[in-house]
């Protein structure tokens, strides 16, 4: 049940965020949050981390789909882990669904959070992110098989 809860959160976050970004926001526009370090910047990203495989859109939906699947199929095993591996798990399919979802919808995910060094990103990349994080440390610390 707080799986389901913290994957429903994870994907309701995401997506009502960037209906709000895209509702008001035009593309290429934004506002500073800290001048200089910190912007919420309206960007459309037909790829994948850092700008990769640009317009490849059913590739990405397939792959989605794909770990969709694989989830389900592991997870009455997963759920015995460590709860590092599988809330880990929880966040990045969370997120890979949220920017699945764009695709589907839009051809193009939407990103907001603009640190001005680093590429936009949305919170399913965080998700994903801190999800694959949490997956690594439990693979490295916390199995013992």
């Amino acid at each position: 049940m707080v799986a389901a809860l913290s994957f429903l959160l994870i994907l309701a976050l995401d997506q009502l965020s960037k209906a709000y970004i895209v509702h008001t926001l035009l593309p290429g526009e934004g506002w500073a949050v800290v001048r200089d370090i910190f912007h919420i910047t309206y960007v459309q990203n037909p790829g994948a981390a850092f700008g990769i495989l640009e317009y490849q859109r059913w590739f990405f939906v397939i792959a989605g789909l794909v770990l969709i699947g694989l989830f389900l199929h592991y997870y009455p095993r997963l759920r015995t882990t460590t709860p590092w591996l599988h809330y880990g798990c929880i966040a990045m399919l969370a997120g890979a669904v949220g920017n699945m979802l764009d695709r589907v919808r839009l051809s193009y995910v939407v990103d907001f959070f603009d640190f001005r060094i680093w590429p936009v990103f949305n919170i399913a990349d965080i998700a994903i992110v801190l999800g694959v994080g949490s997956m690594i440390y439990a693979i490295v610390f916390k199995m013992k098989e």
